[in-house]
């Protein structure tokens, strides 16, 4: 317990530094996923230190929660960083463009996705909700299959754009090569597994699905409608991120989970 308290410290104070207007914004805002990436080498250093001798990696959640962490640290570099065909922040421009022409206002200089935007959607909906899931893994997996759900919606939304659209997307070929791969190989390992655990897959999917809408339609409400300020939107994002924390608090009493079967099925 005191460990675990150490930990959900540690993980408080990182993203108040994060979020917290210390100064740092001009820097975070154009160079946040950096940090994501060259951070990978010490989130792997994890992937051993949170090594369960009683399970193999394979099935234990806390090792998949730091995969899967990763993952998304790598779709990020190609998203915001540097993608496919070289061009830096390709997601910025390449989405304005698309939000613009879907709501018939081509070339408008206002642009409804803003750079502040991008960090407090990835630090919030994916670092943070990462860091919960391996936090709180094995003991609490609501936050782990919210990270298979945010993980699997994107990677298709990405695909199914791709397709639509016949172009490249910044972030569609780690979708198709990580992240799709990725959560089919963990949903195979539950696809047999008990009705809970079903049931924490189909809460993990509809939380990422809302996660999607609030994402979309905040930003809209934001700064396009001008219904909310921005930073209502940001408040947002971070609470519904740390809602799965809330949800399927404690599941020793149900009946079928007994506890030597906390870990991801085999």
């Amino acid at each position: 317990m005191k460990n675990e308290r150490l930990l959900l410290g540690c993980t408080v104070l990182l993203f108040a530094i994060l979020w917290l207007p210390f100064g740092q914004y001009p820097f975070l805002i154009n160079h946040w996923v950096k940090i994501g990436v060259y951070a990978i080498p010490f989130i792997g250093i994890g992937l051993f230190a949170f090594r369960d001798h009683e399970h193999p990696f394979h099935s234990n959640p806390r090792f998949i929660a730091l995969l899967m962490l990763i993952a998304y640290v790598v779709h990020q570099f190609e998203e915001h960083w540097i993608d496919l065909f070289g061009n830096v922040y390709a997601f910025y421009t390449f989405n304005n463009n698309f939000i613009l022409s879907a709501l018939g206002e081509p070339g408008s200089a206002v642009k409804p996705l803003t750079k502040e935007s991008i960090f407090i959607i990835n630090t919030s909906l994916v670092w943070l909700t990462g860091s919960l899931a391996i936090l709180r893994s094995p003991k609490q997996l609501f936050p782990f299959f919210s990270m298979v759900g945010i993980i699997l919606i994107n990677g298709v939304v990405h695909i199914l754009a791709g397709v639509a659209t016949l172009t490249y997307n910044p972030g569609l070929l780690t979708s198709m090569l990580v992240f799709i791969p990725l959560c089919a190989w963990i949903l195979k390992k539950t696809a047999h597994s008990t009705t809970y655990f079903k049931t924490l897959v189909v809460g993990g999917l509809i939380w990422a699905f809302f996660a999607h809408v609030i994402m979309v339609g905040g930003l809209l409400a934001a700064n396009w409608f001008n219904l909310i300020p921005e930073y209502v939107y940001w408040a947002m994002l971070i609470a519904w991120s740390i809602l799965p924390v809330a949800v399927f608090r404690d599941y020793k009493h149900n009946t079928e989970f007994p506890e030597q079967n906390t870990s991801l099925p085999v």
